[in-house]
């Protein structure tokens, strides 16, 4: 049999998550031919169990991330002996902390919390700052968010902006993007009195507002309605409000999703729309395994294995070695494989540090230190209570289709239609108070029992109805020290993924596990002041008091999910192996577009940073063509600036 001929388009992207499925998407209604290679399959086109209910319901995003027709799942190293923290192995024998990712139609947007929140500004600055270019500025990336937003949780202000063709914008927000972001209150939740004194006790304490006020009772009716009408036209609980920038502060804060009418919405929304309307083309069962560079370091294609499950962080991965194909670019290659992915593509391509290439025998086309380097993560852990009753929000809850509590989701309503928050709100550490930083904890009251990632850990949420989780987030950590390595030359095998949290990374200061220890307490405190509905907390529990018991507790049990940074724009000197505008250093016609270009982990959430760089980065592409940039309806819009 014949072999097929190679195909050749304008674009060939690797990877159709937030990064690789917005580039792709705008370069389609630009007018280019353009590819994407997904090593995964569309969640709505698998016959597997729980799908696609598993992707589109928010509520179930923890049994997407342990859905075998879409996972990936990595065991890495984090802190100290990976068998005392988390004795797992995956199918292939190999042992570590498990760290899901999602091999399918739209990458880790398809089983993530959808937690939608923008960056602070001083994250872009100092991206301007390191790189010269002051189209990193805060001021001229903002436009990418509204660019990529519709915002549907701003009523008045979404009018005023109608009203007035949308000059009148103080809160920076955008009403006519392709994402949808809502915040969705529940009503069987705000029905659980027991939930609603929770959430109140929980505020009063962040706030120490907890307080009897002396005011008349009509006096407190106007100090309620002003605080109201304030919170109202100002937003002070909402993070994506642009004139909160610097000056957000501890207590309540809204954690926006990226739902449509409570259905998940992300980059396969984004590309299926690309698909359908700008003849956008996705390779499924594709898994990538070199770039092809000509004598010049140009990129030119993409080689590929065709086939199912063929990678081996597949739960369940083939035996077939698949099919060898190739993908011809014209213009350029983009990766946005993800932080693992993407690195572990480039040194198996030879670019990247030719000491790890020689042990692989793969020769280094082009060396770059950088590749695979300055991998970064968040913090997180759980503090724990049980609540005297089940919630009456999880009554009749099954997480299944068929459900009563499904029934209402299908039509518009009911607690499905919520990631499982029930509130949230920011802190400041001891020393982000000393700094005179903005808040750098997050902290979201769970109504379930959340430990972190293992196999597993999913059941435990199906079954959990009498738990109340507060998950402590610690954003701009210190720690650059993480590594990913090759294991083989082999692109099936998953690479070694090394994150040297705490003392064995870069932080030697101890100040992100200090800042841990801080949200632990304040959490504490809090609970101390929640009505008496609560059982003891029993995680950490009362083994763990004093700020050292705690230490160790923290560095045996933290996780994070949001890995980064190892590709990351910068001078070579300091590492960086991307110019500012996203290309490869060393080659011509590739670049990368993904959780890996960030220098330093930005904000709380990273996936709206990546959709922001995904923005910009089309404009760069496309300014270096004679094509003009169109928007999501496939109508041009304004060109930029090239980028230096």
């Amino acid at each position: 049999m014949a072999e097929p001929e190679d195909d050749t388009v304008d674009y060939v992207v690797v990877g159709s998550g937030a990064g690789g499925g917005t580039v792709a998407a705008r370069l389609a209604e630009a007018g280019m031919s353009v590819i994407v290679l997904e090593a995964g399959a569309d969640p709505a086109g698998l016959s597997a169990e729980s799908l696609p209910d598993d992707y589109d319901v928010p509520a179930f995003h923890p049994f997407a991330s342990e859905n075998t027709a879409m996972a990936w799942n990595y065991r890495v190293h984090d802190f100290g002996d990976d068998a005392e923290r988390r004795p797992d192995v995956d199918a292939m024998g190999r042992c570590g902390v498990l760290y899901p990712r999602a091999s399918t139609l739209g990458g880790c947007t398809a089983h993530h919390a959808m937690i939608l929140i923008a960056p602070p500004d001083s994250d872009w600055n100092a991206i301007a700052e390191l790189t010269g270019d002051r189209s990193w500025r805060a001021d001229a990336v903002r436009r990418y968010f509204q660019r990529l937003e519709n915002c549907r949780y701003r009523p008045l202000w979404r009018w005023i902006a109608r009203l007035t063709g949308g000059r009148v914008n103080p809160t920076g927000h955008g009403w006519d993007g392709w994402l949808d972001v809502e915040v969705p209150t529940p009503v069987e939740a705000l029905g659980d009195r027991p939930l609603i004194k929770t959430i109140l006790g929980a505020i009063a304490a962040a706030l120490d507002l907890a307080r009897r006020s002396s005011l008349s009772r009509l006096g407190r009716m106007l100090e309620r309605l002003i605080e109201r009408s304030r919170r109202l036209l100002i937003g002070e609980d909402d993070p994506n409000d642009q004139r909160l920038q610097g000056k957000l502060a501890e207590g309540l804060t809204l954690a926006p999703l990226s739902t449509a009418r409570g259905r998940r919405g992300g980059a396969r929304e984004r590309v299926k729309g690309a698909m359908t309307s700008h003849g956008l083309r996705v390779e499924f069962d594709a898994l990538a395994t070199r770039v092809l560079f000509d004598e010049s370091r140009r990129a030119i294609g993409v080689e590929y294995r065709k086939g199912r499950a063929l990678y081996r962080a597949c739960p369940e991965p083939g035996r077939e070695p698949g099919v060898l194909r190739r993908v011809l670019a014209r213009r350029e290659v983009i990766l946005a494989a993800g932080a693992f992915n993407t690195p572990q593509l480039l040194m198996l391509s030879g670019v990247g540090p030719p000491e790890e290439l020689a042990r692989h025998g793969i020769e280094a086309h082009v060396p770059l230190e950088g590749v695979g380097r300055n991998l970064q993560d968040r913090y997180e852990i759980g503090v724990i209570h049980k609540t005297d009753r089940p919630w009456e929000c999880l009554d009749g809850v099954a997480f299944a289709a068929g459900d009563p509590i499904h029934k209402e989701w299908e039509r518009g309503r009911g607690m499905y239609r919520s990631n499982g928050a029930a509130v949230a709100f920011s802190l400041r550490s001891k020393a982000a108070r000393d700094q005179g930083a903005a808040p750098d904890l997050f902290v979201m009251a769970l109504v379930t029992r959340f430990l972190g990632y293992f196999t597993g850990h999913s059941d435990i949420i199906r079954n959990s109805r009498g738990d109340l989780t507060f998950a402590v987030l610690k954003a701009h950590t210190n720690n650059c020290g993480g590594r990913v390595h090759l294991t083989s030359p082999d692109p099936r095998d998953p690479p070694a993924i090394d994150f040297c949290g705490f003392e064995e990374g870069t932080d030697r200061s101890g100040e992100d596990l200090e800042a841990v220890v801080d949200g632990v307490e304040r959490v504490r405190r809090m609970t101390a002041r929640i009505p008496r509905f609560l059982a003891p907390e029993d995680t950490p529990g009362a083994d763990f008091q004093d700020r050292e018991q705690l230490r160790d507790f923290i560095r045996r049990h933290a996780w994070g999910h949001h890995a980064s940074c190892t590709c990351p724009i910068g001078p070579p000197e300091a590492g960086g192996v991307l110019r500012s505008d996203f290309r490869v250093r060393g080659t011509e016609g590739l670049r990368v577009v993904d959780a890996s270009v960030f220098p330093r982990i930005p904000g709380f959430f990273i996936v709206c940073a990546i959709y922001m760089v995904a923005e910009k980065a089309s404009d760069a592409i496309l300014d270096a063509t004679s094509a003009r940039p169109c928007n999501h309806l496939g109508q041009p819009v304004a060109r930029r600036v090239a980028q230096q």
